[in-house]
């Protein structure tokens, strides 16, 4: 259902069952999935992609141009992922010419008053709970859970199934299956509730807390633990992707608890 009292503009692509409620906005080069519902007064700037079965809530704004002084105007997007849900007055900018695109993957929870800055990256089954705030460039991955307040810096790297307490910040990487917390943010453990809940057996959990034993409980720097890691610590899919990421991180990493 498409109500009389919204504005579409006649280029906008939509697709099958899609719902418009009354005074939504809807700009030409915006594409809207099946089964999706829009709600009234949300926005539908230039450059949205929006997946199937997504629900934007009222006065989301998707697309704005980015919030950047080097935006030149380039063509860029803001992808919205199938089955994801964006709460009341959340913002998703466009990207830039360094990613070209801003992307929320599928099966995300954007809370209400989140807002996603050009270039970024979000993963899917990601939750960011209200207020949560992303500047440009971040990149989130899956299953990630960012709690209330919490505000990223640019180019940093949230790694998958990690967990970020609430009013917290971080200015550097944030690893993958931990728990940050406190001010200057710093691990805090692992986040056993969270891989239980995804399947991980207690073999696999305790493999992951072992290896963050090392990095961060031992007194060892980072390149002498991922030393250690590697040499002692048995060969799995998770120390891979830690070592991976730490490897990546070429700015560093959040602290232990000092």
């Amino acid at each position: 259902m498409i109500s009389p009292l919204a504005y579409i503009d006649p280029k906008a692509q939509i697709g099958n069952n899609v719902t418009i409620e009354a005074f939504a906005f809807i700009e030409g080069d915006v594409t809207i999935g099946d089964d999706t519902w829009i709600g009234p007064h949300a926005v539908l700037m230039n450059g949205t992609r929006i997946g199937k079965k997504c629900r934007v809530f009222p006065s989301a704004v998707i697309g704005a141009i980015p919030q950047d002084l080097k935006f030149a105007g380039e063509v860029t997007t803001a992808e919205i992922g199938d089955g994801t849900t964006i709460r009341e007055f959340v913002t998703v900018n466009r990207g830039t010419s360094d990613r070209m695109k801003t992307v929320v993957g599928e099966n995300c929870l954007l809370m209400s008053s989140v807002h996603i800055a050009h270039d970024c990256l979000v993963g899917n089954n990601v939750i960011l709970a209200s207020s949560v705030m992303l500047a440009g460039h971040v990149t989130v991955d899956d299953w990630a859970i960012l709690e209330g307040y919490v505000g990223i810096v640019q180019f940093i790297h949230v790694g998958a199934h990690s967990f970020i307490a609430a009013k917290c910040g971080s200015r550097k990487n944030v690893p993958p299956f931990i728990k940050a917390a406190r001010e200057p943010l710093a691990y805090v453990g692992v986040n056993t509730l969270g891989m239980r809940r995804r399947g991980y057996s207690n073999e696999t959990i305790q493999q992951v807390e072992d290896i963050y034993r090392t990095l961060y409980l031992r007194g060892h720097n980072v390149s002498n633990a991922v030393a250690i890691i590697e040499k002692e610590h048995p060969e799995s899919k998770e120390r891979e992707l830690i070592l991976e990421f730490i490897r990546n991180s070429k700015d560093g990493i959040i602290r232990g608890i000092s």
